[in-house]
């Protein structure tokens, strides 16, 4: 329901987000009202119709791949020839390094799990803004990292005990002690300013005393030890009057490890955001997090509490000297991309505002409170703001924000390269050009990421008409992929990202298999990327000892200056000519498509939840955001178009898994059912998404969601 439309200088702005905006956002940032509202026109005068000719450019590109495909059998040379010839392959300029400054040691520096976490929901937006420290016996006791899952009732001591011993041998492994194991210690303590542990064979020091990063002091000697190893800080916390610590022979109640080094605090794939009233709510949290103050009410285990941002912690160093060590991850906001109109700003012929104009002045403009306050636990103590964008096409796209930035800095009287830009390397475009990218915003860049799911989604997308696509499960097989994930590295590697900025991988999307977790995503930082994605605080603890075990530095100078994928090898289009699925396994795709998106999408339209953990075909539950509902959305829809299922077959089964989703979803009072007749807003989304997939621009999920959510909101309001 709108609120109604203030005119601001030709701008029609709904009233909640004007009133944002005049009440808490612009007071307090150091920029006036009436600069900031002519900024904002202007901004939207210039570079709306900018945005507007770039969309035009992608919807041109991809009918001419279109009709090249249905024409043309594939040929490697002459595919690559017709893409050099329409422009979607950049020409390469010379060598050049990007030159970005003034960015935080988390972003340059310090290698470690990003967490991200969708802004729109408070809590959420808390836990991983303090997701900085995590409890590595909690991690481990209560997930199936120790592989079993955790059990239930009151505490397990014998759990206990495995747990301390998996610490103790991680402690054993990172920072050792100069003989001995930290499992025979029987009490530790500070002599002169180092490390001691009480062995069996007498004291005994840290193998590299450098390790030793500082102590507070407690009651009776130290309360927490903390070590430092790779940049990442570890806290052995003493208190033997502690349930725990009672048991341990020197007296640990627990090892808290830094984790969450950096936090994407997400405006987009995470939630669900159509309108102002969700705008602002998005926009509210971004801004408290800025200022410091957001707080929420929370109720855990039958107590109430207010739940707040944590502070530093303020330790003594191994000279005495007072150390700060942050307790807060550093937060970037992750901007929406640049296809979707918003409805909360209309231009001066009452067409909706790019939503990626209004979430860049608005994230900036409230993160400059954070460069300006200049006390308490600040963000960026580099004075940066980082501005995560994704699902970029190509250089043009990629300098195009750029200068929006710089508009951006210029109307909030920022220094010029004061916004800092994440690259999401998500789309096929942005891999074949990378360096082209980076070059287009080499003195902003702080961040280059590989994301898997909207990579693969546009990978289908692009190429659909080449032929029926693999399997899901099989694309993590192909060519293309582990060209792409190399390429990446060693990209950003050459363009001298090292030192300078991040180099990340993406999501572990089963957050409840944490054992797999452990064994497989230390593949990250040891393809070289600083930075991975993780989905929730207790994954970034596990992760975290990742960093501890490989020295991601050695590993990116091993790489520097490899290269190891070909232009070729990204283009090799992930079709499967053979087709030879068997009738069960067509089915089990289908099914399991289905079931992905349904589970996902009823949540979205009828709920406004734009995150789920959805269980697939095997009951596994796996994080569901856009990115994993593009994927098979253009799956299903690319089988359909090649005959591999039929419309009947699609409808028939999207009708039986909905009665599979709406059962999982029976114990949810604020769930509103699909079945038994299928005519809701959510179900014909799905249909939408899957039976016109192929018109769907990119093959993006935002047209159907956006509109059938407004209308489920619509109905909502109306029966009020």
């Amino acid at each position: 329901m709108s609120s109604g439309y203030v005119d601001v200088g030709g701008l029609q702005v709904e009233a909640l987000l004007e009133r944002f905006l005049v009440e808490e956002a612009i007071p307090g940032s150091g920029t006036g009202e009436k600069p900031f509202w002519r900024g904002f026109v202007s901004l939207v005068d210039q570079f709306a119709p900018r945005n507007a000719a770039l969309l035009a450019e992608r919807a041109r590109l991809q009918a001419e791949i279109d009709e090249w495909h249905q024409l043309h059998s594939f040929d490697p040379l002459t595919y690559r020839q017709f893409l050099d010839k329409i422009g979607y392959l950049a020409p390469s300029g010379p060598s050049f390094q990007i030159t970005t400054e003034g960015v935080d040691p988390e972003m340059a520096e310090v290698a470690g799990p990003q967490l991200v976490v969708p802004v729109m929901n408070e809590r959420y937006a808390l836990n991983a803004a303090n997701a900085r420290w995590g409890s590595l016996y909690d991690a481990l006791y209560g997930t199936d990292a120790l592989g079993s899952p955790p059990p239930r009732g009151p505490y397990d001591r014998r759990r206990g005990a495995e747990v301390v011993a998996w610490a103790r041998a991680f402690l054993d492994d990172v920072v050792p002690l100069e003989r001995g194991s930290h499992a025979e210690v029987s009490g530790y303590g500070v002599v002169e300013g180092r490390l001691v542990a009480q062995c069996p064979s007498g004291p005994v020091a840290l193998a590299d005393p450098s390790c030793f990063a500082g102590h507070q002091p407690g009651q009776a000697g130290v309360s927490s030890l903390y070590l430092r190893h790779h940049g990442l800080h570890i806290e052995l916390v003493i208190d033997p009057q502690h349930p725990v610590g009672a048991d341990d022979k020197a007296g640990v109640a627990d090892v808290v490890i830094e984790a969450a080094v950096t936090t994407i605090m997400d405006c987009e794939d995470s939630v669900a955001a159509v309108d102002a009233a969700d705008k602002v709510a998005v926009y509210r949290n971004w801004l408290g997090l800025m200022k410091g103050d957001l707080s929420t009410e929370v109720t855990k285990d039958g107590r109430a509490f207010t739940r707040t941002l944590a502070e530093d912690k303020q330790i003594v160093g191994p000279g005495g000297t007072p150390v700060v060590l942050r307790g807060r991850a550093l937060m970037l906001v992750r901007n929406v991309g640049h296809l979707m109109g918003t409805n909360a700003v209309l231009d001066r012929e009452s067409n909706q505002v790019p939503e990626t104009l209004v979430d860049a002045i608005v994230t900036v403009l409230a993160a400059k409170h954070d460069l300006i306050r200049g006390r308490g636990a600040l963000n960026s103590r580099h004075g940066s703001v980082y501005v995560v964008k994704p699902k970029m096409h190509g250089p043009d796209e990629v300098g195009f924000a750029n200068e929006m930035f710089g508009f951006i800095e210029e109307v909030l009287d920022l220094p010029p390269l004061t916004v800092k830009i994440g690259l999401m390397d998500e789309e096929r475009r942005t891999t074949l050009n990378l360096a082209e990218c980076i070059r287009a915003a080499s003195g902003r860049i702080a961040f280059i990421n590989t994301g898997f799911l909207d990579r693969t989604g546009d990978e289908i997308h692009t190429s659909t008409y080449a032929g029926a696509m693999v399997r899901k499960a099989d694309m993590r097989a192909q060519r293309w992929l582990k060209a792409y994930e190399d390429n990446n590295v060693d990209v950003g590697l050459a363009c001298g990202l090292k030192g300078r900025a991040q180099i990340g991988k993406g999501m572990w999307t089963a957050p409840d298999l944490m054992a797999d977790m452990l064994r497989e995503k230390i593949n990250h930082p040891r393809a070289g990327a600083n930075c991975a994605w993780v989905p929730s605080p207790t994954a970034a603890t596990l992760h975290a000892t990742h960093y501890h075990r490989v020295d991601v530095a050695e590993e990116q100078e091993r790489l520097d200056g490899k290269v190891r994928a070909g232009v070729d090898d990204l283009l090799a289009v992930p079709t499967s000519p053979e087709r030879s699925w068997s009738h069960d396994e067509i089915r089990e795709e289908l099914e399991n498509n289905a079931q992905g998106i349904l589970g996902y999408v009823v949540r979205w339209v009828n709920q406004g939840v734009g995150c789920s953990k959805v269980p697939d075909i095997h009951d596994v539950a796996l994080m569901e955001d856009r990115a994993t509902c593009r994927v098979s959305s253009q799956h299903v829809a690319n089988w359909l178009h090649h005959g591999v299922v039929s419309s009947d077959e699609v409808l028939a089964v999207l009708r039986r898994m909905a009665t599979v989703v709406d059962h999982q979803n029976a114990g949810d009072p604020e769930y509103t059912p699909m079945g038994p007749d299928f005519d809701g807003p959510a179900f014909q989304a799905v249909c939408e998404l899957v039976l016109t997939g192929l018109e769907q621009p990119s093959g993006y999920t935002e047209p159907v969601l956006y509109a059938h959510r407004l209308e489920r909101k619509a109905q909502m309001g109306a029966a009020k």
